[in-house]
């Protein structure tokens, strides 16, 4: 598999990336370069960049703003290549396999770095009880309702569901009463279709490999991919049109009763007309407590730059809790604390919302690591579209996908 990752990916690295590998070898020991998903570097990142560079005589960090489609195959391909820039903005999930790879360095963590972080963090960054990445953002979820569709199916509009049982109701009462949608379900194929289903397994208790082993066919998770095909008759039509932010259009819209969705859709929903609320996702029978997905993006750092003990100190740097406390708390973009902090108990004090997103992390699960992310990602998304269009059973399809996965671990 690693020849042909990396072979793969050799040609079309080559067409573009040429020049800013000889630039890095140029200035191999002075610059960090740092390919930075977005539209535009972030104010805080550029306040922070000047501070650290003025502490560091000689070196200068050079972020390349590439868009959020691009960016981590750009990343990738560079590195493949043999021309890596230092660093690179990347989702956690890729680390196992850049590592598989030999493409980044470990980024140890001290025992007092990891007691920073709200608990599961680092083993998003985790694997083979190495660290491959430091986190710079993460999300999680919770369920925003309608309270004047709830109040139209005579329904409490202040009571939200806190079962899955209840959740399901509440979706076909909605559906039922008003003809509107109850839920919103996304199973586009789209990477977050299998996020939104592992905040279902995260609220059940539900795993999907434990160490190297595969455990996804189990109670828990088959629990939750029943829930799905249980609740799709109350959701939107035709689920595999969607990907979340686009049901989240809907929401905004007023066009359904329920969504699970991260904080940035609070910021949003300040510019409508509708009456929502927020609170924790609902729990399967299983649950022991409030959980979610744990979602990161990291900075890695690649291998064969010259400079990888410095873009790991300034990597570390720049997600210190004083700099990523600013970066992570502007509101709006979506992102959770990934530190207790009394900063984050002011935030949360002055915006109350942002109380169930934090609440589900101590239950919460990583995101699982494979060394093909998009192996197993492609899996997932074909188990709940098969279940949410009718095509198989959910016992039939989780059993497949369960061996079907094996093979990408």
């Amino acid at each position: 598999m690693t020849f042909h990752f990396k072979t793969g990916l050799l040609a079309l690295a080559l067409l573009g990336s040429t020049a800013l590998g000889a630039v890095s070898a140029q200035a191999a020991d002075k610059e960090i370069n740092w390919i930075y998903c977005g539209d535009s570097i972030d104010p805080i990142h550029v306040k922070y960049i000047k501070q650290w560079e003025d502490k560091n005589p000689g070196w200068a960090v050079k972020p390349e703003v590439v868009g959020w489609e691009q960016c981590q195959d750009k990343a990738t391909t560079l590195a493949a290549a043999g021309t890596p820039v230092a660093m690179a903005y990347v989702g956690s999930r890729t680390l196992k396999q850049f590592a598989e790879n030999d493409l980044i360095v470990p980024i140890p963590m001290t025992d007092e770095e990891k007691k920073t972080y709200y608990p599961g963090i680092v083993s998003t960054v985790t694997s083979d009880g190495q660290q491959w990445g430091v986190p710079i953002a993460f999300s999680t979820k919770a369920l925003y309702w309608n309270k004047d569709l709830f109040k139209q199916a005579g329904l409490d509009p202040e009571k939200p569901p806190t079962t899955w049982a209840e959740e399901i109701a509440d979706a076909k009462t909605i559906k039922e009463k008003t003809g509107i949608a109850g839920y919103g379900l996304s199973a586009k194929t789209f990477d977050n279709t299998m996020h939104q289903f592992l905040h279902w397994v995260y609220t059940n208790n539900g795993k999907v490999i434990d160490g190297d082993k595969i455990v996804l066919d189990s109670p828990e998770v088959l629990a939750a991919l029943q829930a799905y095909k249980d609740i799709t008759p109350y959701s939107v039509e035709g689920p595999t049109a969607y990907e979340q932010n686009e049901m989240r259009a809907i929401f905004l819209d007023g066009k359904i009763g329920m969504l699970q969705a991260g904080s940035g859709a609070a910021y949003r929903l300040k510019n409508t007309k509708i009456n929502w609320g927020v609170a924790p996702l609902p729990l399967g029978p299983s649950a022991k407590g409030q959980g979610t997905l744990l979602i990161t993006d990291s900075l890695a750092v690649f291998k064969g730059t010259g400079v990888e003990d410095k873009a790991i100190e300034f990597a570390k740097f720049i997600t210190s809790p004083g700099p990523q406390a600013e970066y992570e708390l502007q509101g709006g973009a979506g992102l959770t604390p990934l530190r207790p902090s009394p900063l984050v108990d002011e935030f949360e004090k002055k915006d109350p919302f942002w109380k169930p997103f934090i609440d589900g992390i101590s239950y919460g699960g990583p995101e699982p690591l494979f060394k093909d992310y998009k192996g197993f990602q492609n899996v997932m998304i074909e188990m709940v579209q098969s279940v949410v269009t009718g095509k198989a059973q959910p016992a039939d399809a989780l059993k497949k996908a369960a061996a079907d996965l094996e093979q990408y671990k």
